[in-house]
C-alpha cells in the first residue's frame, strides 16, 4: 500500500516551471554515465510547454499532450566526418505532456520520467530508432 502525504503538504505546492524541468533534465544529463555523456554533449536541451503546430504536423501528431520529447538534429552515425552538422542537434522536452503522463501513470517519479524522456531522445542522437530503443528498454 502506498503512503499519501496529507492534504495540507499539498496546498502549497505549484507545477514545476519550464526552469523546474531544465533543472531536473540538466541533472539527469549530468547524470549520464561516460562515454554517452560526452558523446551527447552538444546536444542542446530545450524545455518547451507543448510542441508548436509545425513540429506536431512533421511528426503527425494531432493531441500536443502525445509528444512529451523529439530530437532534432542529424544523429551522429550520419554526419559527415569531414565538418560539423549544419545547426546544433537538440532535444525538446514538452512540460505539459510530461506532467500529464507523470500524473496519469503514478508509478513514476518526475525526476526519472524527465530522465527517460530525455534519454529515449538522445537515444535518436545517437541514431537510434524507436524499435531499437525499446528494444534496449525492454532488456532492463
Amino acid at each position: 500500500m502506498s503512503q499519501t502525504a496529507p492534504a495540507a503538504e499539498w496546498t502549497d505546492r505549484t507545477a514545476p516551471t519550464l526552469d523546474d524541468f531544465a533543472a531536473i533534465a540538466r541533472a539527469a544529463f549530468d547524470a549520464l554515465p561516460e562515454p554517452f555523456r560526452s558523446a551527447a554533449g552538444e546536444v542542446v536541451l530545450r524545455i518547451d510547454d507543448f510542441a508548436d503546430e509545425e513540429t506536431l504536423a512533421s511528426v503527425d501528431v494531432e493531441d500536443p499532450f502525445e509528444l512529451t520529447g523529439l530530437y532534432h538534429g542529424v544523429d551522429i552515425g550520419r554526419r559527415d566526418s569531414l565538418g560539423p552538422a549544419a545547426e546544433p542537434s537538440r532535444v525538446f522536452l514538452y512540460r505539459r505532456p510530461i506532467l500529464d503522463e507523470w500524473c496519469e501513470r503514478g508509478d513514476i517519479g518526475l525526476s526519472d520520467l524527465i530522465a527517460h524522456v530525455l534519454i529515449h531522445e538522445i537515444g535518436h542522437h545517437f541514431g537510434l530508432s524507436d524499435d531499437d530503443i525499446h528494444a534496449i528498454e525492454d532488456d532492463d
